[in-house]
């Protein structure tokens, strides 16, 4: 091979891997500007709600046009989807791998999923208010595969629990986790009002009081 044969492949992306670096820098710099415009949907949402909240007031929040925001998403729904459906994932994800953590010693892993879902809500009240007034919202098919994580996550818990007291049926544990669940998910009401590790402290001894009985 000539040397010019040799630059010329390294021209279209050859092994000194000039070309698919900038590619993935490139990518990273759009995914971060997506998470960023994601992170302006979900907070306006929030406070705002859906229907009060236009592409354009996403596009002016975020300091582009409206119409630039089809390059990251097809429009709101997408955002919607897009916002709620990793967060599913993310809650199952971390209750297996607290479960796990603690395998043959329930006690010990309903106070670690407890810390993880409070340390959850905390640092995502504008997410949870999604989940609780948006939801519905989203198309059939988005809406269901959040719906079935969420009852996988429901079960971790709901195992965690007849394990540890073994006179509730499977129908009574699901029953206090959805309830706790409430508890716990009340952080967007409750921002500013004490300090957030206080919070946390608050939080955590109440959802185990309730599952305790």
């Amino acid at each position: 091979m000539t040397t010019q044969q040799t630059r010329s492949n390294r021209t279209a992306g050859g092994s000194d891997g000039a070309v698919p670096a900038r590619t993935a820098a490139q990518a990273a710099g759009k995914k971060s500007r997506r998470e960023e415009i994601l992170k302006i949907a979900v907070e306006l949402f929030a406070t705002r709600g859906y229907h009060g909240v236009s592409m354009d007031d996403i596009g002016s929040a975020a300091g582009v046009t409206g119409p630039a925001l089809y390059h990251h998403f097809s429009g709101k729904e997408d955002m919607l989807a897009s916002a709620l459906n990793p967060v599913s994932e993310r809650l199952l994800a971390g209750g297996r791998e607290r479960v796990a953590q603690h395998r043959g010693n329930p006690a010990a892993a309903l106070e670690s999923l407890v810390e993880f879902h409070v340390e959850f809500a905390l640092d995502n009240p504008a997410v949870i208010a999604l989940h609780l007034h948006e939801l519905d919202r989203l198309p059939p098919e988005p809406r269901r595969e959040i719906r079935r994580l969420q009852r996988l996550y429901v079960e971790e818990w709901v195992g965690v629990l007849t394990e540890l007291r073994t006179e509730l049926s499977a129908a009574e544990a699901r029953v206090l986790a959805h309830a706790t669940f409430g508890l716990m998910n009340s952080t967007p009401f409750l921002m500013g009002m004490v300090d957030r590790s206080r919070c946390a402290e608050l939080l955590r001894s109440a959802a185990l009081a309730a599952l305790l009985g």
